[in-house]
């Protein structure tokens, strides 16, 4: 399953980095998805950053 994160509508929060940091990272005051971690969206800590982002702005597809 993919993750990526909607630049429009994070706000900086930084809850995906402080819930999967080996999946985001913070860049530019932004959380981002670690290049090559695209398809980790199947990690329970990746579905709770989704979950628990107070923005929406995490998407799991495939």
């Amino acid at each position: 399953m993919k993750v990526s994160i909607d630049t429009n509508l994070c706000y900086g929060s930084a809850e995906c980095v402080h819930r999967a940091p080996s999946v985001f990272e913070f860049v530019d005051e932004y959380g981002v998805v670690r290049p090559g971690r695209e398809e980790s969206g199947d990690d329970p800590q990746v579905r709770e950053a989704a979950e628990k982002c107070p923005s929406q702005a995490i998407s799991l597809t495939g």
